[in-house]
């Protein structure tokens, strides 16, 4: 069953020229035929008016025709005489009659002259339908070299026909997944009109549900985080009070708890930030990249010291991104929390910030356990945590930051690093480069 709308269009078409040419065919060729097998009665007519004035003895060919034509005259005389074939011929009436002489059938025309003798232009039939068919197969060959013609032209009309309607997916495919702008009926054929508004209003209500939805998580982490941090200023208040060392452990992991549920509220607001509609690249400002990273580092830095971790860049080059400023410090900072989590005590992660050809790049290494090859697909999905999750994490990190360089045209990638006396995770960040890092960066930063 073909389910291609192309493939139907082109083969209902198609079926429709055959057959109609088919039968065209048929009754051009016995047209042309008859017209061939009249022509040829009328040369024997013409001939035979000519030799009213001449006599023949015998039958022979006539001077001045054609050979392969095989047009004989043959003289009859006043009386029935000669061969039996002739005998016969003179006892048909005059005119255009089918007989037989020599075995075979011939078309001949009988006349009688003025002074009572006879004659006859005769021609073999088989020569005559050779004739005839050849002239037919003739006529034929500019109808049967239309039918391929007519052919490709159906193919280019419906290949052109249906090109808006593959332009209209192409751009919905290029779109990136926030991008909900109404599909433009301007430029495209009525008959889509219809199926556009039906995506347009399919268009509006995912953009009304996904509002309602980043409303509602950016609401509800506002109105936790609230008590959250009443919660975490009693449990430090009560770190001046006497209580017994069992209450004490209690306490602490009271308060860790909070901690967790404290960056869990911040994460889910940053992940509502970054769903809502942003300006064009265009329109955002112009910053350093290598700025805003090493502003980054120096807050985790103590951190890193803490836990034993070597943390550093590897190399670092002017380069300038157009992004909001929360937005790139969220994307770094989330994929610097992520490599301390899972990196071990006295490990190494290293910063590179630089330009590859248009893009500026921010690569992090760390020497963790990096993810299992079964959840690479998954890892940016909201709240995955892989099959072996590591550290207190929430499960939203790489989600914003794949949110994060989505929205700024960027790409993401995970490798694993292997090797004999190492593992860990290389995640490289490319983002469009904005200018000349050379020449203009952003001191805002």
């Amino acid at each position: 069953m073909i389910r291609s709308l192309r493939g139907r269009l082109f083969i209902g078409l198609t079926a429709i020229i055959i057959l109609t040419g088919a039968i065209g065919v048929m009754f051009v060729y016995q047209w042309a035929f008859g017209e061939a097998m009249e022509l040829q009665d009328s040369v024997l007519i013409q001939l035979a008016s000519v030799a009213q004035s001449g006599s023949f003895s015998g039958g022979q060919p006539l001077q001045g025709v054609e050979q392969d034509t095989d047009v004989w005259l043959i003289e009859l005389g006043k009386t029935p005489r000669g061969p039996a074939d002739d005998r016969q011929l003179f006892g048909l009436k005059d005119g255009l009659q089918i007989a037989t002489r020599k075995g075979q059938p011939i078309r001949v025309l009988l006349q009688t002259r003025s002074d009572g003798s006879r004659f006859a232009v005769a021609q073999p039939t088989a020569v005559r339908d050779e004739t005839a068919r050849d002239m037919a197969f003739r006529t034929l060959l500019p109808i049967a070299a239309l039918i391929p013609c007519l052919m490709l032209v159906t193919a280019l009309v419906i290949a052109h026909s249906l090109r808006p309607m593959v332009r209209l997916a192409g751009d919905l495919d290029a779109r990136r997944a926030d991008d909900l702008t109404p599909l433009p009926l301007l430029g495209t054929p009525s008959e889509l009109h219809p199926f556009i508004n039906s995506i347009n209003g399919l268009l509006a209500r995912i953009r009304s549900l996904m509002d309602q939805q980043r409303r509602f998580v950016a609401d509800a982490a506002h109105e936790l985080r609230t008590p959250i941090t009443a919660l975490s200023l009693q449990a430090e208040n009560l770190d001046s009070v006497d209580i017994p060392e069992a209450a004490r452990d209690r306490l602490a992991a009271l308060r860790q708890g909070m901690q967790r549920t404290k960056h869990l509220l911040e994460q889910l607001l940053a992940l509502a930030r970054q769903e809502a509609p942003l300006a064009e690249a265009g329109e955002m400002p112009l910053l350093a990249l290598d700025g805003a990273t090493k502003e980054v580092v120096a807050d985790l830095l103590p951190h890193a010291f803490d836990r034993g971790i070597d943390l550093g860049f590897q190399l670092v080059e002017p380069v300038a991104v157009r992004a909001e400023p929360v937005m790139l410090t969220t994307m770094v900072r989330n994929l610097l929390d992520n490599a301390l989590r899972v990196t071990p005590r006295s490990g190494n992660i290293d910063v590179g910030v630089y330009r590859e050809g248009e893009m500026a790049v921010l690569q992090i290494e760390d020497t963790g356990p990096g993810i299992a090859s079964s959840d690479l697909e998954r890892i940016f999905e909201p709240f995955f945590r892989g099959s072996c999750p590591q550290g207190e994490g929430s499960g939203l990190g790489l989600s914003i930051v794949n949110r994060v360089v989505e929205r700024l045209g960027g790409t993401i990638g995970l490798e694993n690093i292997g090797g004999t006396d190492r593992s860990g995770l290389r995640v490289t960040v490319r983002l469009p480069l904005a200018v000349d890092p050379s020449k203009e960066v952003s001191r805002g930063m």
